[in-house]
């Protein structure tokens, strides 16, 4: 029996994709770069269509959050929409880059093709790798469909404990992305390694979650897990080894892991620092002699999911800004109207506001203001600013205790390594000056995508030899709530008086 389809043009891009008529738009857009952070319920906001061209009833929750103005003007919650006729929508969102690394291996003695995925809980990397010499043969990125059960890890714990079938949803997408990446020698492929957060790490594996969904987020399923091709009906070998390498505790997944053989910590004499900064920002510091570990609730705020006019790394965002003789100068991408702010954009809005003194230390805004204005359309109000100072303060206070957990200070760091897409995009002098990070410039670095560089390492060459690995409950570390109050205020600098913009370039 065929099934009548309906035609959707997504716009600015011009992306055609087709649903079932009468189905949900939700799963047809959410492989294509629109999230659901609140995973479909309709009560973020946050998916927000425009209709060009077709109709899309108004429903009580497209009500409830936009104007009567933006209802007029064709504005539609996704997640509510149903794909009866053909549509054309303008997407608030839209896809973001994914990042991903390119470095080859050096020649590893063994033969075939391997394939390394990074499986993140937004974006997806999969590059297919010659095993004999190391080098990178093909790269496929997308977006994790299980966008459209929530943004965040916890939305997705709670989407899989509702019944919702998360296993089958990622599977299913990477069965996609490997028939993409081998581009017809499927056959030819002898292993594949995947590496990622706990969460899909459980979630791929068919593994029970609710112990992750409360304190003290302990599982007993940590240990790498292996798979048969034909158990995942993906159309590899039946030799083909599949596996997801191990986690490291509660909320450090294999990601941090593969970043810690990446960084080459376990190697260095000296102190070496790897930061995953996202909804959990991961911390691990050590050397050839060990490894502590640990995972920070940071909340939401370095990907702006709590911020009023946050958005992603997309079309639209303001990325980057500073000051310069009163003018505020911002970089938004895809050099468009700005439309909202990300999260390298809010560091760099602290940053500039406390040297301007239009932020104090406290986070208030000077002379009692409201907000604080970032362009003519673009505002961030005291509220933001809070949250930002919650999750600088997560990252700072657990950087902190792992320090004071192995003796050690700020200064005996040789290296700071900041993983990740965040971590690549942000100002390293922003972190800095809001104290995010508490160390001198010269020892901090980008290091980029540092779970799909040791990804690929650990397919190469396995998992090599590696020093004690502790994973830390920061919760449970005496001092750690004074020390996060501690780590809230803003450091104390920055000119005397105020200055706020008078205008934006």
């Amino acid at each position: 029996m065929s099934v009548d389809l309906v035609q959707i043009r997504l716009e600015p891009l011009s992306v055609v994709c087709t649903a079932a008529r009468g189905a949900p738009l939700l799963s047809a857009l959410a492989t294509h770069g629109i999230e659901f952070p609140c995973g479909g319920t309709g009560v973020c906001g946050g998916c927000g269509v425009r209709v060009l061209e077709g109709l899309l009833p108004v429903t009580a929750a497209d009500q409830a959050h936009f104007s009567a103005e933006e209802l007029a003007g064709g504005w539609r919650l996704a997640c509510q929409a149903r794909a009866e006729e053909p549509l054309v929508l303008e997407c608030r969102q839209w896809r973001m880059d994914v990042l991903t690394d390119n470095s080859s291996l050096s020649s590893t003695g063994k033969s075939g093709l391997g394939i390394a995925i990074d499986l993140g809980t937004t974006t997806i990397v999969a590059q297919m790798i010659d095993l004999s010499s190391g080098r990178v043969l093909s790269v496929e990125t997308g977006l994790n469909p299980q966008t459209q059960f929530g943004s965040d890890v916890m939305s997705r714990i709670q989407a899989a404990l509702s019944g919702a079938d998360l296993t089958a949803t990622i599977r299913a997408a990477l069965r996609q992305m490997i028939e993409k990446v081998a581009s017809g020698r499927e056959q030819e492929i002898a292993e594949v390694i995947l590496v990622g957060n706990t969460v899909m790490h459980h979630l791929f594996s068919g593994l029970n979650v609710e112990p992750l969904s409360h304190t003290p987020f302990v599982s007993f399923a940590l240990e790498e897990q292996h798979f048969r091709p034909q158990d995942l009906r993906w159309p590899l070998p039946p030799t083909c080894s599949i596996r997801f390498a191990r986690c490291l505790g509660g909320f450090v997944g294999s990601d941090i892991l593969a970043g810690i053989v990446a960084t080459g910590m376990t190697r260095s004499n000296n102190l070496v620092a790897l930061v995953d900064l996202g909804t959990n920002g991961e911390i691990a510091i050590g050397n050839r002699d060990g490894v502590v570990c640990a995972s920070t609730a940071a909340g939401p705020a370095f990907e702006a999911g709590s911020i009023r006019m946050g958005m992603r790394a997309v079309t639209g965002a303001i990325a980057h800004l500073s000051l310069a003789r009163g003018v505020l100068r911002t970089a938004v991408i895809g050099d468009v109207e700005p439309r909202g702010i990300c999260g390298s954009g809010l560091v760099d809005v602290a940053a500039v506001g406390l040297e301007s003194r239009a932020i104090l230390a406290s986070g208030r805004f000077a002379n009692g203001a409201r907000w604080y204005p970032v362009s003519s359309k673009v505002v961030l109000w005291q509220s933001d600013i809070r949250e930002l100072q919650l999750a600088k303060a997560a990252i700072a206070s657990g950087f902190r205790l792992l320090l004071k957990r192995i003796g050690a200070g700020i200064g005996d760091l040789e290296r700071i390594h900041l993983a990740g897409a965040f971590g690549n995009y942000v100002r390293i002098e922003s972190a800095i000056r809001i104290g995010l990070i508490e160390s001198a410039k010269e020892v901090v670095h980008a290091a980029g995508n540092t779970a799909l560089r040791g990804a690929k390492m650990l397919l190469t060459t396995g998992e090599p030899q590696l020093a004690p690995i502790e994973h830390v409950s920061l919760a449970t570390v005496p001092g750690f709530e004074d020390e996060f109050v501690n780590c809230m205020a803003f450091p104390e600098t920055g000119t005397e008086n105020c200055i706020l913009p008078i205008g934006y370039q």
